[in-house]
């Protein structure tokens, strides 16, 4: 067998950053205990390996927990308690969620029916595919899933009816303004559902191990009001500042037509599938009332999926992605968790909260968000961004006087509306820009213009709808 590549050049940054902070240690500050700088050490390097990856995150995690159990920063039992955050096992149940759409053909007849119903026009197509995306998004926490498995396939299949490719320089004709739009749409959906994004999921773990608890409800309700504002009008405004040059797409319907009568009637799969996914979405819903745990209901809807055949137990060992994000996060968590406990990020928010000592919370949180938001650029990915600066954020906020449950929701939705920043943001926008169909000056200014626009409305008008409806 051959040996599997490693990029030992990706290595030597995040080894001699961890190493120089490790060195450090007869420098660090007072309130910071051994363990803590230790592991704070570990963590920072841990993250740039989470970015540069010279293997993928879940083999840098892994070496990551073994040196911190190999140090002795922390012994291996308590190492193995991040492996039973309820939180991430709601992630992995959520893959097999998502995997059920996929399988049953569900996702695809969905999306068709948007396509037939509202594909008349260039615009309505575009709010169809944000739609598809819409009411997937609240059982599948991986946003590239949604975007790579059932709407861009779709926005390929469109464009090609209508000739629309970067291959010959026609991508303008509806190509172009059907990725941003999905792409943007998208975003909305990512922030309007907890349960929509990983990193989402991420945050709420890192709230939790601060004693802040955000339920699936109050991110929904929290979220309703910018949400709904960013789904109906950002595909106007990339409709007036970045327009399709083919307005009138009335071959869409037809097309749709053609590939639903080719998919047949609903399948039994596919009304198990609904019914489950139904289910689940009210449970969610409902479970902050009558006392059922969100991470059950996954567990629940998983079981019925397996007990109806819908999946296999094939299915869910198949499903790499679920169990690739099990280990990665589950460790970061533990290693965030400690920072927490060992003192660190206390400290840290302290710190911070004395150097602002006496000025207004409102305006070290909105200082927070736009630091938070523009440290993207930085980032290749969503879930490292969040692991890194969210808990310290949430920190420095509380420690100003902000409301705890606001601090947290504002911050992770933040964690949704800063990918609208490079090409490279996060797994969505790599799949929506690689094949060319928007340029990376375009990508890079329109997306410069609607981050402001994201921040007005999930930061303000935000903060306004949650006192409106008591949440601070």
């Amino acid at each position: 067998m051959t040996l599997h590549h490693v990029d030992y050049k990706k290595l030597i940054l995040p080894i001699l950053v961890g190493l120089i902070i490790w060195g450090c240690t007869p420098f660090k500050p007072a309130g910071v205990s051994l363990a803590a700088w230790h592991m704070f050490a570990i963590f920072v390097a841990t993250i740039i390996g989470c970015i540069t990856q010279p293997i993928p995150i879940a083999g840098v995690a892994i070496i990551a927990l073994t040196i911190c159990v190999l140090f002795k920063v922390t012994t291996i039992d308590q190492a193995m308690t991040g492996f039973g955050d309820s939180t991430v096992w709601m992630i992995a149940m959520a893959y097999f969620l998502s995997r059920g759409f996929v399988k049953t053909g569900l996702g695809r007849r969905v999306a068709l029916l948007f396509v037939r119903l509202f594909g008349k026009k260039t615009l309505g197509l575009a709010y169809a595919l944000i739609g598809v995306d819409l009411v997937t998004s609240p059982a599948t926490p991986s946003n590239t899933a949604r975007a790579g498995g059932i709407v861009f396939p779709i926005i390929e299949s469109v464009s090609a009816a209508y000739h629309s490719s970067p291959e010959d320089g026609t991508q303008r004709k509806v190509g172009s303004f059907l990725i941003f739009s999905a792409f943007h749409g998208n975003i909305a959906t990512s922030g309007f559902f907890m349960t929509a994004m990983a990193p989402n999921l991420v945050a709420v773990a890192l709230a939790k191990s601060m004693h802040i608890k955000i339920t699936w409800m109050n991110w929904f309700m929290a979220g309703l009001v910018p949400g709904l504002i960013c789904l109906l009008v950002v595909p106007l405004l990339i409709y007036k500042l970045y327009p399709p040059e083919v307005k009138d797409t009335p071959n869409a319907n037809a097309w749709a037509d053609d590939e639903l009568a080719k998919m047949g009637q609903l399948t039994r799969a596919e009304k198990l599938m609904a019914l489950i996914f139904i289910m689940a979405l009210v449970l969610w819903i409902f479970s902050s009332f009558i006392g059922l745990d969100a991470t059950l209901v996954a567990f629940l809807a998983v079981s019925l999926l397996l007990m109806t055949g819908v999946l296999s137990v094939q299915d869910i060992l198949h499903e790499t992605g679920a169990w690739n994000t099990l280990v990665w996060f589950s460790i970061l968590i533990f290693m965030a968790g400690q920072l927490n406990s060992l003192g660190f990020i206390p400290w840290l928010s302290q710190a911070i909260g004395t150097s602002l000592h006496g000025v207004s919370w409102g305006i070290v949180l909105a200082v927070l968000m736009l630091v938070y938001f523009y440290a993207h650029y930085l980032f290749a990915g969503a879930t490292a961004h969040v692991s890194a600066m969210y808990g310290a954020f949430l920190g420095v906020a509380i420690s100003a006087g902000a409301p705890p449950l606001l601090a947290a929701l504002l911050l992770g939705f933040d964690g949704a509306i800063f990918s609208s920043t490079t090409h490279y943001a996060n797994g969505p926008s790599s799949i929506m820009f690689g094949p060319g169909y928007v340029a990376q000056n375009d990508w890079w200014k329109m997306n410069f213009i609607l981050g402001l626009f994201y921040l007005l409305v999930w930061g303000v008008v935000g903060a306004l709808w949650m006192k409106v409806i008591g949440l601070w």
